[in-house]
């Protein structure tokens, strides 16, 4: 029961999390176009890419040591987990101090590179700040993060991060208002970094007494680190090579409308990240466990999942233009573009939906025999984005992402079906037709449907009453149509139900 009921935490805080930030942070970047101009919109949208690729200087610890984690956190084997949290955190110290290097260098060079009114002093220290958090991540509390992780604990983060966030961004808005430079306001990146650093040492010294990290470091269980390596420069090629492709080609105004777009559909995405995230442990440990029930939660996990993916994409394509009409209202330039919604959708659907299918490739360890599978998605991405966006600019690129996860979800769906489950593909492909059926008629119905969208009380008023009914069509046709699925559902739910009860 405690990992259901931890579950649950994970569930419940990180939606929590996720409101509270979202609502806040959407405060920011329209004070930064209004204050400071798109210019200076697009240049940290820029640097955020910059960071994403960054942390590829961890080469593919963190992974690696997460599917070396769920066997010995099942089991409570503190001796094994001593050993692998002992290689990790030989590893992360080692990247903290190439990190902070890389960010001092990059902050040093990346400035000339722009075409920018935007004063050389102002970006490089920008982009020196911006990075100071993940040096003290790498240096202290990346280890405990992965541990956490495993041992479904992910509320714990989850809370700390909405904390901190909310804190970060009330003192940036402040700052905005009363008129303060962008270094200022970047600075408090730093400061509160070094309070979850604090925040993290102390709870992991109060919950985990028995770690030790002086234990001999089992390098061996973290072997596969090159290997997932190569999935983690795939996954961040089609999702942050467009905005560096947009910054030299397109400019840093262009950045700017893909970022405001990106931004709206990652609060999408990070509801969706977090429900995947509340359950990742309970079926990594199964999969470890028990192979047979793992089968049966994972095709339940992926039922409802993909009813929630479709059904929040569904929410989003409808309300996506209205406000973004009234959210960049006196802007320099148009953020208004009906194709971008379409693009972006189908990017997320494609991207978020095979993530059920990917998990089970990366409980099984199978990085090694899927690593040339990454490179071609990475080499697809690449190639046609880079033809397309001179030609179709923004839409370029969107299409080059697309491409790539035409083939890689599909290949991700067969892949781990035939040759990890050694079954059929077919039920995971129909849930997808049925969740893309549904998609397409609620939208083409909520889109010719005359809803009053032209205010912001008109769209929060009407996305309550869609998101209602888009929810209840996506999960009752799937509960119909995957009995199974259903049935185990409920019984999941009954158990949880009288869980809470004995509490």
């Amino acid at each position: 029961m405690s990992n259901q009921r931890n579950s649950m935490r994970n569930l419940w805080w990180g939606i929590v999390g996720n409101l509270v930030t979202s609502l806040v942070a959407i405060i920011i970047p329209r004070l930064f176009i209004v204050n400071y101009g798109s210019e200076v919109n697009g240049l940290l949208s820029s640097i955020r890419q910059l960071y994403v690729y960054l942390a590829l200087l961890e080469a593919g610890v963190g992974d690696a040591a997460v599917i070396a984690l769920y066997g010995p956190v099942g089991k409570k084997d503190h001796q094994a987990t001593n050993e692998i949290l002992a290689a990790a955190h030989y590893y992360y110290r080692k990247i903290g101090l190439i990190y902070a290097g890389c960010i001092v260098a990059l902050g040093l060079v990346y400035p000339l590179l722009l075409d920018t009114a935007i004063p050389y002093h102002v970006c490089a220290l920008v982009i020196i700040l911006q990075g100071s958090g993940s040096v003290i991540s790498y240096f202290f509390q990346g280890k405990y993060n992965m541990l956490l992780r495993v041992d479904n604990r992910n509320y714990v983060t989850t809370n700390l991060g909405t904390i901190t966030s909310v804190a970060t961004d009330v003192c940036r808005i402040a700052l905005l208002l009363n008129g303060k430079s962008i270094v200022e306001v970047q600075t408090t990146y730093l400061v509160f970094n070094l309070l979850k650093m604090f925040y993290i040492s102390w709870y992991i010294k109060r919950n985990y007494s028995w770690i030790d990290l002086t234990v001999k470091p089992n390098f061996k269980a973290l072997s596969q680190k090159s290997a997932v390596i190569v999935h983690q420069i795939s996954a961040l090629v089609f999702s942050h090579t467009d905005v560096l492709i947009l910054t030299f080609v397109c400019g840093l105004k262009t950045v700017s409308i893909y970022s405001m777009y990106a931004t709206i559909y990652g609060m999408v995405s990070n509801i969706i990240a977090i429900v995947a995230n509340s359950v990742q442990s309970v079926l990594g440990q199964k999969f470890h466990q028990d192979k047979e029930k793992y089968v049966q939660l994972q095709d339940t996990f992926e039922t409802y999942y993909l009813a929630l993916v479709f059904a929040l994409f569904t929410i989003a394509s409808i309300f996506i233009l209205p406000f973004m009409r009234i959210y960049t209202k006196g802007a320099d330039i148009n953020y208004i573009d009906w194709k971008l919604p379409v693009l972006f959708t189908t990017y997320q659907l494609l991207s978020y939906g095979r993530n059920s299918s990917n998990n089970i490739i990366g409980f099984a360890g199978k990085f090694k025999e899927t690593q040339w599978r990454a490179w071609l998605e990475t080499i697809i991405n690449l190639v046609v984005s880079f033809v397309c966006v001179f030609r179709f600019g923004i839409y370029g690129v969107l299409i080059g992402t697309v491409a790539a996860l035409l083939y890689r979800a599909n290949d991700i769906i067969i892949f781990a079906n035939k040759k990890v489950l050694g079954r059929s593909p077919w039920p995971t492909y129909r849930r997808w037709l049925v969740n893309a059926v549904i998609f397409l008629a609620l939208v083409g119905f909520f889109l010719w449907l005359p809803l009053r969208v032209d205010s912001l009380i008109g769209i929060i008023i009407n996305s309550v009453w869609v998101s209602v009914v888009v929810l209840a069509v996506f999960f009752g046709v799937n509960s119909l149509v995957e009995v199974q699925s259903r049935r185990i559902a409920f019984e999941y739910a009954k158990s949880m139900i009288v869980s809470v009860r004995n509490r």
